[in-house]
């Protein structure tokens, strides 16, 4: 009888451990894009605070290179269509009439009010529906001011929620001569991100360049392909040589709708099979096209197309859906 409880013990551990490993293996990564930007202006400080409060698994960081090497966390290389640059400094346009991240210190983008994304032509706000335009003091601030406040914030609430960082345009920062890659990895290993079994992963949509912090810049970070046009959905196995994972846009899994069904290309298997991870961009609650809801969104493509986890505005929803 002894030896048969040790045995069933023994049983029981063995079945729970392989529980909590096949549980961990299917659980949907939630990565809240440029923070909780459906309800705050994207890439502040406050919004990856909300978006901390929301449990997210990673915050998103975009990043783009100052005149004085710091790297500034905005989706653009451009500052004029979430901030008053064309206000403050309207002298400082590019020949294109474009106000360039590059061409600004540190110091001067502080100085810089954010607002809501809007076009800059028009004036007129991106998405109706979110934080009003012009309304509160927002600032943009540094890869370095970001990670100290999710660091501080997964001590003080005991969590461990990670950074998704994203390289913007190496080939245009390159052609200003400045090496953003080596800036960013540095600053990343600096403050614990180094292997891929840190909180990190760190995504590009410049395949050459990801490939080159692999094998040229030696990063062990965990890596994640970007992909943005339809012939990349052919180049998985080159991916696959220097990348952990991919990061489609949403409509490339999606194939057709008939009967009220949608059916699926084979990327996201295609994908599993080269081992690869798969990353969606972009769920938004206000922007459904194809879709008559977010639940329905969430359902069919987390859910029925089997990705492993998206990008969403509205993370919330997202960690509410997968409950």
């Amino acid at each position: 009888m002894k030896y048969i409880s040790v045995f069933l013990i023994c049983w029981l551990i063995s079945n729970c451990q392989h529980t909590e490993k096949s549980t961990k293996m299917k659980k949907k990564t939630v990565i809240a894009h440029r923070g909780a930007s459906g309800y705050l202006p994207e890439h502040t400080l406050e919004a990856k605070a909300m978006a901390h409060v929301m449990n997210v698994d990673f915050i998103e960081q975009d990043l783009v290179l100052s005149k004085d090497n710091v790297p500034i966390v905005i989706h653009d290389i451009y500052l004029d269509d979430v901030t008053n640059v064309a206000i403050v400094y309207p002298e400082k346009s590019r020949a294109d009439g474009r106000f360039y991240v590059i061409d600004f210190t540190f110091e001067e983008i502080k100085k810089l009010k954010v607002t809501e994304r809007f076009n800059p032509k028009t004036g007129e706000q991106v998405y109706k529906n979110r934080y009003p335009i012009w309304k509160g003091n927002f600032q943009l601030h540094s890869l370095q001011e970001e990670i100290e406040l999710i660091q501080g914030l997964n001590k003080s609430t005991h969590k461990n929620i990670g950074i998704y960082p994203e390289i913007k345009n190496p080939a245009f920062h390159q052609k200003e001569g400045k090496q953003i890659s080596e800036i960013i990895l540095k600053i990343l290993a600096d403050y614990g991100y180094k292997t891929q079994k840190d909180n990190c992963i760190l995504q590009c949509f410049d395949a050459k360049e990801l490939e080159r912090i692999r094998t040229t810049l030696k990063s062990d970070l965990f890596l994640v392909q970007l992909m943005e046009y339809p012939e990349e959905t052919n180049q998985l196995t080159y991916f696959a040589t220097y990348a952990n994972g991919i990061g489609p846009w949403y409509k490339q899994i999606l194939d057709k709708k008939s009967g009220g069904k949608f059916t699926f290309t084979s990327l996201v298997n295609d994908a599993h099979k080269l081992g690869l991870v798969v990353h969606p961009y972009t769920f938004r609650a206000d922007a459904l096209d194809e879709f008559s809801s977010f639940d329905e969104m969430l359902q069919t493509i987390l859910i029925d197309a089997k990705a492993d986890g998206g990008f969403t505005d509205f993370p919330d929803k997202m960690v509410d859906f997968l409950k």
